[in-house]
Parts: C-alpha cells; structure tokens; sequence
C-alpha cells in the first residue's frame, strides 16, 4: 500500500507555523511581549513616579543611574515590538488589497521605527547627558 504524503503535510503545518508560515510565530512574539511587558510596566510606572516633583536637573540624575535606565529602555524596546507586531496582525487581518497591505505593513514599520529611536534617543540623552 502506497503511503499518501498529503495527511502529513497538514499535520506538519498544524505542529508547525500554519499555512502563512507566520501565524505562529507572530502569536507567540505578541505573547512573550505581553509577558515581558507586565513587570516592565510595572517598573516604568514606579520610575515615573520617582520623577514627580523632580527639576530636570534630578530627573537627569535619576536617569543616569543604570537600573532606571535600562528599564526605561527595556520597556521602550518589548513595548515598540509588541505594538509593530499587534499592528501588523491587524493590517494583515483587514487589508485585502496586495498594494494597500504592503504600504500599511511598511508605514508600521517606520512609524514603530521612528518612535522607538527618538523614545530611545530621550532616555539616552537625559540620561547621559
């Protein structure tokens, strides 16, 4: 008896990344973000709120220590990424046009680009300046 390759092709798929070869991925990027971005959260808020009050002078201080810092930029980064990606699910979803979805699909790149360089740019800049 001849084996059919076909009922293992769509459990290949199944196990694997689906039929788009990106679904999978995408899901579990979208969620190891999510994940990532709960204490994050929670640090940039507690971050946020050591600066009240402070003159730009100690804001510069506390954001030259290394910890603040890194986590401002920890949560720039995960939460930049979680949004390009959340933003492209969206844009593949409901954008049917070939020419509509790459330009959707590349203004969400450059615009997560652009606000994660000049996020980044700040804290760099008040921190080591």
């Amino acid at each position: 008896m001849a084996h059919d390759p076909a009922p293992r092709r769509g459990a290949a798929q199944t196990r694997s990344l689906g039929s788009a070869r990106a679904g999978t991925t995408n899901a579990w990027r979208i969620h190891v973000t999510s994940i990532a971005l709960i204490p994050l959260t929670f640090g940039f808020v507690w971050i946020l709120l050591s600066l009240v009050g402070k003159d730009y002078a100690g804001v510069r201080a506390e954001l030259g220590r290394p910890f603040p810092a890194i986590v401002l930029l920890l949560f720039i980064l995960a939460g930049v990424y979680h949004m390009k990606i959340g933003m492209q699910s969206i844009i593949d979803d409901y954008i049917h046009s070939t020419h509509g979805k790459e330009w959707a699909l590349v203004a969400n790149s450059l615009f997560c680009a652009a606000v994660g360089l000049a996020s980044i740019f700040a804290v760099l800049k008040l921190g080591l300046a």
